[in-house]
């Protein structure tokens, strides 16, 4: 059976969100009293994760600088959707689960990928964690050795909905998120992955993402958690 090779997935590639984007995100969302270790201990990542079954097996050898920058979209769009004009919070972390478990290395280069992800970005830059997002795409290489197997995925979702956590911080001070209109929503679904010679496998997927929805503008993403919460 022919090894799989290292597959974009939210289980294999995440390098966190940065301290400041993280300090801002937990100020917007919830109140300075909620702010106590324990409320940032949930949003660095300390719950529960879910991984796939071959998280060990799909883990790169290295991880894409933070500081790298997403490229200007080559000609053609390449497989990355553009991004929705939903105005729901759950439903567009929906849609932005699907883009970032869906890839396609036979008509997408990774500069396309980037620049194609990067579009599902908020424009606001002090709550834009682009970081967290360029840590689920494979460096360089690994994307061309995808790229010399044909490496393919489809993503199906199966839920989506807001941590009790964030509901509860939200029960207790609901004007804490009108500052920046940003939720925090879970998304859990299925990876399929396909390569040359039929080869392939599915897994689940789980995420949590910061989406930002303001009052009658479509929502956008924030940035991604380095772990599911529950």
């Amino acid at each position: 059976m022919q090894k799989r090779l290292p597959s974009l997935s939210l289980s294999s590639y995440g390098i966190g969100w940065s301290a400041n984007k993280r300090i801002a995100i937990v100020t917007v969302v919830v109140t300075v009293l909620l702010a106590t270790a324990a409320t940032v201990a949930w949003l660095s990542g300390n719950g529960n994760g879910r991984q796939g079954p071959d998280h060990a097996a799909s883990a790169p050898a290295s991880s894409p600088p933070s500081s790298e920058a997403a490229p200007k979209p080559a000609p053609g769009s390449g497989s990355v959707p553009k991004p929705p004009q939903i105005a729901e919070p759950v439903a567009y972390a929906k849609a932005v689960a699907q883009m970032l478990w869906s890839y396609d290395t036979r008509n997408t280069s990774r500069d396309q990928q980037l620049a194609g992800m990067r579009a599902w970005m908020t424009n606001e830059p002090t709550y834009a964690d682009w970081a967290s997002v360029l840590g689920q795409v494979p460096d360089p290489v690994l994307w061309s050795r995808m790229a010399d197997q044909d490496q393919h995925a489809t993503a199906s979702v199966t839920e989506g909905h807001y941590p009790s956590a964030f509901k509860q911080a939200l029960a207790d001070d609901p004007s804490a998120i009108t500052k920046a209109y940003i939720y925090v929503v879970t998304v859990n679904g299925k990876q399929q992955i396909a390569w040359k010679k039929d080869g392939g496998g599915a897994e689940e997927r789980a995420v949590t993402l910061a989406v930002q929805c303001r009052p009658n503008h479509d929502c956008a993403l924030a940035a991604i958690a380095p772990s599911v919460t529950q």
